[in-house]
């Protein structure tokens, strides 16, 4: 059997009532979710909130919504719960920026689903922590603006797309679902935005080989 039919036998199972079925589908999920959020979280709201709160409220979300979707599987298992887990995060940052949630408004992606974008100083703080070793830390500042400056001057699509396949490690196909994208389309489209962000830190001397 393969994971998607899994998954979904498992929330059919936790939807009936199985707790066991619902801890494994958490179990599965929770890694992944994780990355997502930390990407994604608001930074004026790092250090009030950690993923745990965000993936608390989400979870609850989604036990609830297990029936309709076991009525209507509209997305594979786990895009359907990295969608929830998402409106949750929107839901977040609206509730604790107060007035500045039009700030977090302006974030939100033009891509399908609404879910907050992923800044550029997120995803630098993930490649940096890729890249450098205990022996750079005196460089590690500066090689992180570096970063965070490259990232910033990506189109917003290939931003995105860097934040899916390279740090929540979506898969191609799930890449290609949330793009609303053909799977040779959203390859594609993550191979150039490597390449561009490539170019882009090549203008630094001695920087780490993506």
């Amino acid at each position: 059997m393969g994971d998607e039919a899994a998954e979904r036998e498992l929330i059919e199972r936790a939807a009936s009532g199985d707790a066991g079925a619902w801890h494994e589908l958490v179990r599965r999920f929770e890694g992944r979710l994780k990355r997502m959020v930390q990407l994604r979280l608001n930074r004026r709201l790092q250090g009030r909130l950690d993923e745990a709160d965000v993936l608390q409220e989400a979870f609850l979300e989604v036990h609830r919504k297990l029936p309709e979707y076991v009525a209507d599987p509209i997305l594979p298992p786990f895009l359907w719960v990295r969608h929830l887990t998402g409106l949750k995060l929107t839901e977040v940052h609206r509730r604790h920026l107060g007035t500045q949630a039009r700030d977090a408004d302006r974030e939100i992606t033009l891509h399908r689903g609404g879910l907050p974008e992923a800044d550029s100083a997120s995803l630098a703080a993930q490649l940096m922590g890729a890249l450098t070793s205990p022996s750079q830390a005196v460089q590690r500042a500066e090689l992180r603006l570096h970063v965070q400056a490259a990232l910033a001057e990506l189109d917003p699509t290939d931003r995105e797309v860097l934040a899916l396949k390279h740090f929540e490690q979506l898969s191609t196909a799930e890449m290609a679902a949330v793009l609303g994208l053909s799977k040779a389309g959203a390859g594609h489209r993550y191979v150039k935005a490597v390449k561009r962000l490539r170019e882009l830190l090549e203008r630094y001397p001695g920087f780490p080989a993506l």
